[in-house]
């Protein structure tokens, strides 16, 4: 089991907060640096990471301006790099650029990317990957659109907070795959939000209720490597249970409600009721998080994959002065006074492109424009925010965002080779968490 409460070097949540950027997430101009892309240039960008959501964000890369090029691709399986390559010419024609010897396969497929001449890179791998291959991306002086969530464990955020340092200090874009913060009907509600709509936010809740995930059963001649990663949202040291993987989407909407201030510690329960069969890993199918703040406030989680259940995706926020309810799927954004009366809620005609394009357009724009996008410090808060929840279930106990922090717990093995990969056990609390 995984220790979430053993301290490293002191990096605490009050430093975090004041090294943040006032504006996080929003562009900035600033001078031109290595890297920028001016008037018709060309904007080659590499992959990394080729399955469905890699596919679909290589496509809006594509779409967000006509002189992007797919110029590099990169994964551990040739199958999954052949597939998205087929799906991307057929979409993109030539603006897909990317011959067999631009095609790179295997762990270090990555860093063969980065090193092709590319401007962009886009980390779609399992996620825990995200760190190190954000670090060669921004080392190399690319600019970097990464996947949600950022890492697995607090060594991975650690390092992701001090990558999205770097790339501010060099004019490096960074933009995170969190989508409904660039979801246009979201960004209205929680503008007024945080101009005061509701007074002072005091609770929220969250909840991601939904179903499994598929699974992919072993098949002849895959070591124990190549299955584990085939099913990568199954495996905690892969994907970070879903807690992590998934629901960090809803996580990260309560960290947004609360202005991007972290909390000071959590307890959680969570479990495993209905996962089956090795291609179920190790992860749990549900858990509960009540996160605390520092002055009182507090906030609810509530996720779970399990079939045949009711599903739900909405936040709940309550201020001093009134309330907010937030079905970002509808889109349904609905602000209430304190006597409970409507004064505002999101229009049926309002503008609603698809966010997943819109985080695109605005990272291309950008990158011609001169200026900067950095969501480095929301994106490594939410993702240790879900960090904290997995591990107050997993252990049983409090843990502080301190704490989880500074933890020196990896997950994962320290190489990496197709071959035997001892299958993890299912987490349960122990003495450390009365």
């Amino acid at each position: 089991m995984s220790d979430a409460s053993k301290p490293g070097n002191d990096f605490t949540r009050r430093q975090f907060v004041h090294t943040s950027t006032a504006a996080i997430g929003a562009a900035s101009l600033v001078s031109p640096s290595l890297g920028w892309i001016r008037g018709d240039d060309t904007i080659k960008v590499g992959l990394i990471g080729c399955g469905g959501r890699g596919t679909g964000a290589a496509g809006q890369a594509l779409n967000a301006d006509p002189g992007v090029v797919l110029w590099a691709m990169g994964d551990a399986f040739d199958d999954r790099l052949q597939s998205s390559h087929g799906n991307l010419v057929a979409h993109a024609g030539e603006r897909v650029q990317v011959p067999e010897d631009r095609r790179f396969t295997g762990f270090d497929a990555y860093r063969k990317v980065v090193d092709s001449d590319v401007d962009v890179v886009i980390l779609t791998t399992p996620p825990h990957f995200r760190p190190a291959h954000m670090r060669a991306a921004i080392d190399a002086g690319k600019h970097v659109f990464t996947e949600k969530p950022m890492a697995v464990d607090g060594t991975g955020v650690r390092s992701v907070i001090e990558t999205a340092k770097m790339a501010r200090e060099r004019n490096l874009n960074l933009m995170s795959g969190f989508c409904w913060r660039y979801n246009m009907p979201n960004r209205e509600c929680y503008a007024r939000l945080h101009d005061g709509a509701i007074g002072d936010i005091h609770t929220v809740h969250s909840t991601y209720l939904t179903g499994p995930l598929g699974k992919r059963p072993r098949q002849e001649g895959w070591s124990d490597m190549e299955w584990q990663m085939r099913n990568w949202q199954h495996f905690n040291w892969l994907g970070g249970d879903h807690i992590v993987e998934q629901a960090c989407h809803a996580v990260d909407k309560i960290n947004w409600a609360m202005n991007n201030r972290p909390p000071s510690r959590c307890y959680a329960v969570g479990g495993r009721l209905c996962r089956e069969g090795l291609e179920s890993g190790d992860i749990y199918d549900h858990f509960g998080v009540l996160y605390e703040y520092d002055d009182g406030a507090r906030a609810f989680h509530m996720c779970r994959q399990i079939p045949k259940c009711w599903g739900d995706n909405t936040e709940y926020i309550i201020g001093s002065e009134g309330n907010c309810s937030v079905n970002s799927w509808g889109p349904t954004q609905i602000i209430r006074n304190g006597s409970n009366e409507e004064t505002w809620r999101f229009p049926r005609n309002g503008a609603n492109p698809n966010m997943y394009q819109v985080e695109h357009d605005e990272l291309f724009r950008a990158i011609r424009n001169g200026e900067t996008i950095n969501d480095g410090d929301f994106m490594a808060q939410s993702t240790l925010m879900s960090i904290m929840g997995r591990e107050a279930a997993y252990g049983g106990g409090v843990v502080t965002y301190d704490d989880a922090l500074n933890s020196q717990n990896r997950l994962g093995p320290s190489e990496y080779a197709f071959a035997d990969l001892e299958m993890p056990p299912v987490p349960r609390p122990d003495d450390k968490g009365a």
